[in-house]
């Protein structure tokens, strides 16, 4: 595999989490618009595609695949987890 190649299955294996991360935290500060008021929509998208990434990486290494159903449901879950938790935190 060159360069190109090795950089384009990164940017692939990395997307999903920033993409359903930035739409996490969209629908978050939408949903709980006052609770959420202090923190900064890029806050939570870097936040949440973090731990989703972290997921993935879990997912790759348990199962030695990627793109497994189980580990894109969590990683849906862990993306929304993200945003409220700082509803809930004092």
């Amino acid at each position: 595999m060159d360069a190109l190649g090795l950089f384009w299955h990164l940017v692939n294996f990395v997307l999903p989490a920033v993409a359903v991360g930035a739409l996490a935290a969209a629908l978050c500060k939408l949903a709980w618009r006052r609770s959420l008021a202090r923190s900064s929509w890029f806050t939570l998208a870097w936040q949440s595609s973090a731990a989703g990434l972290a997921v993935l990486v879990a997912g790759l290494v348990i199962s030695g695949h990627d793109g497994k159903l189980g580990t894109y449901a969590a990683l849906v879950v862990v993306c929304a987890l993200v945003p409220w938790w700082k509803t809930v935190r004092p």
